[in-house]
């Protein structure tokens, strides 16, 4: 029977309870200082509602697995990043946890990690060489945008249908996921067009209003995420496109809503508080060595009206 979305919470509770019941602690690499309670320093990439609850989830998880963390913020800037990654390095911490800006800015990041012989573990991006980092915890982002691509290829039935892509930033998240969803349709579904929505309603909504001028037989519209597609709806309705059917990503309880009153047809999961947790939860295992496989991944889901009821908790916004 599926799990309910205030379970989920109380169950990752009763874990870290379970834990302080037991009195287990997790001891820092440091053998000077073999009592003290492992140290992460989490480095962020932005202050978006995203980022806000992935620091949340970091936070918490680390609390409830009984060790310590210290955080920073790149503020999407490269560079700052960098010296975050040299501030933890001082800090003398036994493992960063690395959201990063853009995955261009990793080669500096590991190899300054490497010098230092500070362990490194990588939030939703993998180098194409994990040989230098701890680990890795990731959304499977060719997935998300598959998974939108089969809704819409079983909704089309094997009819022609045009569709139009409302992308992200031109980072390689966003990159990954658009081509996940642009690759697997079906060869009667064309893509028409593709508009970066910058991770910004006001900017989606000036997008998808361009892109129904430009092409008004647009059925389905690709969305990189529940945000911005809340302003692509707002443009397709105002351009009297009311049968655009958006897919997205996302599943926060805002993008769960429109999916049941029909302003969006289908998102993917990509629970942003699981994916804190796992990156905790991975980089402890890595630390003790009790886990073996440096890439974890957490799940992602398709979620319709039909099923909106029991996906994943996208925020913990009670914790």
């Amino acid at each position: 029977m599926p799990i309910s979305r205030s379970s989920r919470r109380l169950l990752t509770t009763a874990v870290g309870l379970g834990l302080l019941a037991n009195g287990c602690t997790l001891a820092s690499n440091d053998s000077t200082h073999s009592t003290s309670p492992v140290v992460l320093g989490f480095i962020n990439g932005g202050t978006t509602s995203f980022h806000r609850c992935l620091q949340t989830a970091v936070t918490e998880t680390t609390a409830n697995n009984l060790a310590k963390v210290l955080t920073a913020d790149s503020h999407g800037s490269k560079s700052a990043e960098l010296r975050n990654v040299r501030y933890m390095i001082a800090r003398k911490v036994d493992a960063i946890v690395l959201l990063s800006v853009d995955a261009s800015a990793l080669d500096a990041d590991i190899a300054a990690a490497r010098k230092a012989k500070t362990p490194i573990s990588l939030i939703a991006v993998t180098p194409s060489d994990d040989s230098e980092i701890l680990g890795a915890a990731i959304s499977d982002l060719p997935g998300m945008g598959k998974l939108d691509a089969q809704w819409v290829d079983g909704d089309a039935a094997g009819k022609p249908a045009e569709a139009a892509v409302v992308s992200g930033d031109g980072s390689t998240s966003s990159n990954l996921m658009v081509g996940g969803f642009t690759k697997n349709l079906a060869d009667n579904v064309r893509v028409v067009g593709d508009e970066r929505g910058m991770f910004d309603r006001a900017t989606a909504k000036a997008a998808a209003a361009r892109l129904i001028q430009a092409h008004p037989d647009i059925r389905y519209a690709f969305v990189a995420n529940e945000d911005m597609a809340f302003g692509a709806r707002e443009a397709f309705d105002a351009a009297g496109a009311h049968s655009v059917k958006i897919v997205t990503v996302n599943g926060t309880d805002q993008g769960l809503a429109a999916l049941k009153d029909g302003k969006f047809a289908a998102t993917v999961s990509n629970s942003v508080r699981d994916l804190g947790a796992l990156a905790v939860t991975h980089t402890l295992s890595l630390l003790r060595k009790e886990e073996k496989d440096k890439i974890a991944r957490i799940d992602a889901r398709l979620v319709t009206k039909a099923n909106a009821d029991t996906a994943p908790l996208y925020c913990d916004t009670n914790g």
